[in-house]
């Protein structure tokens, strides 16, 4: 074993030496680890590759570590000189076995800025230092400034209109870029998706995940539908990770801001833009854009009420499944006081122009909600049709919500009928059928809990 400082020398040189030709030679390493080993048993290099796993033997790191951490220390003290192929290697391995050195990310940050390295190997390592650090605050903050590089840069590009020849080559430098942000978009969900089932309830990861999605897809309905689906089954794994559930919560927040929004920028939110693309020039076409854009916040609303029903039913589920977890009735209250406060933003729009709608007393009981009220007329006009046409029929009651008149062959092309929204006295029921249902104790107190927080924030039984 080495002992003096010569030999620790030449060791933590060749030690970091081998580091670096492993990743020549497989670029592929996924996972980095410390494997125990008290002391050197034979005369080979600490450094261990085994298919896509990279492996640095115990003995050495007591030497390694604090030869690099001194080496950069006294290069940022101006006391020692080294090139930027050093500095690289250096902090390459200083941050695989120690990622909470900002010193070192600094010099990274310093690195990449003049060029010599890309933003993907940053990125690369520090997804290699959160398989063994998943916790690690120093690394996602570095992710984040190297993801706000990548932005910059895409955002300068996007700015130059291609006319020239050299302004069309930019052109395709910008759709380059596109292609990066896609694929890092990528990339980092499936990084913060391996992080959090490294480390339960790990609030950096899930942090970083929702600051990713706040930054590289703002609007995105599709981004946001995609993120709900795929966690369905994550949360179901994990349901006591108040994190996970609280990123859902987050999820549904954005996708019910986004869906209601103006039907002008429904083209943006993944709806159909054939409804607000109806040239105004014309009176008769001006009142197929009120028609449009009216059947825009219909098809919001459906959108929405459908995202609220399938969320309480799988909060439905994992009670039953999963008895006496506190996250699970903490997120079925957080559903629910979304619905119960979008339902009253939404009231008031849904009734304005109906003459004829439900009582607020019915809605504010979740009898219909305003489904009931919106569905009353294709436009808004209580019994008044399309055009001023006044349809013989009343619309169909269906499990206690109004559906829109079948005769309207236009709303019916529009796929499925949502269904049934979520509701007070549903919620009592479900309450009432988990507590005559011999629970153990800890549901029982959950159960009790949540009726009570019914009664008092949303309103008593009706």
């Amino acid at each position: 074993m080495a002992e003096s400082e010569e030999e620790v020398d030449v060791l933590v040189q060749r030690v970091v030496k081998d580091i670096t030709n492993a990743f020549k030679r497989n670029p592929n390493i996924d996972e980095i680890g410390v494997i125990p080993c008290p002391e050197a048993r034979y005369n080979r290099s600490p450094i261990v590759l085994v298919e896509n796993k990279l492996g640095v033997e115990s003995w050495c790191v007591k030497f390694l570590l604090p030869s690099v951490h001194n080496k950069l220390l006294l290069y940022r003290q101006r006391k020692q000189w080294l090139d930027r192929e050093a500095l690289a290697d250096i902090t390459c391995t200083l941050l695989l076995l120690n990622p909470d050195f900002t010193t070192a990310w600094n010099v990274r940050k310093e690195l990449l800025q003049c060029g010599a390295l890309s933003p993907e190997k940053d990125l690369y390592l520090g997804k290699l230092a959160l398989t063994k650090f998943p916790k690690s605050p120093e690394t996602w903050i570095h992710r984040r400034w190297v993801l706000q590089q990548i932005l910059l840069q895409s955002s300068g590009r996007s700015r130059k209109h291609p006319q020239s020849e050299e302004e069309r080559a930019d052109g395709e430098q910008s759709r380059r870029l596109d292609d990066l942000l896609a694929r890092t978009l990528h990339q980092e969900m499936a990084v913060c998706s391996d992080a959090a089932c490294r480390y339960p309830s790990n609030y950096n990861a899930w942090s970083h995940r929702i600051w990713v999605l706040q930054h590289m897809a703002t609007g995105n309905v599709k981004v946001f539908h995609d993120e709900l689906s795929s966690m369905r089954l994550w949360v179901s794994m994990h349901v006591s990770d108040h994190s996970g559930f609280h990123y859902r919560q987050f999820l549904l927040k954005e996708l019910i801001a986004v869906l209601s929004q103006a039907p002008a920028s429904t083209s943006s939110t993944g709806l159909p833009q054939h409804q607000c693309s109806s040239p105004p020039h014309l009176g008769h076409d001006q009142a197929n854009g009120e028609e449009a854009d009216e059947d825009g916040r219909m098809l919001s609303s459906t959108a929405l009420l459908q995202l609220f029903h399938q969320e309480v039913e799988l909060c439905s589920d994992l009670i039953q499944s999963f008895p006496g977890h506190e996250t699970l009735w903490s997120h079925r209250r957080h559903v629910y006081y979304l619905w119960h406060n979008w339902r009253r933003e939404h009231q008031h729009q849904c009734h304005q122009g109906s003459n004829g709608g439900s009582g607020p007393d019915r809605v504010a009981n979740g009898d219909g909600g305003p489904l009931k009220a919106c569905a009353q007329s294709p436009a808004g006009g209580g019994e008044d049709g399309v055009n001023g046409q006044r349809h013989a029929g009343n619309a169909m009651e269906v499990d206690g919500a109004s559906l829109p008149d079948p005769r309207n062959s236009k709303r019916l092309k529009r796929g499925a009928l949502p269904p049934g929204a979520p509701a007070l006295p549903a919620e009592h029921g479900f309450v009432s059928g988990i507590l005559d249902g011999g629970c153990n104790p800890e549901q029982r107190r959950f159960a009790l809990a949540y009726r009570k927080w019914l009664d008092t924030v949303i309103g008593p039984h009706p």
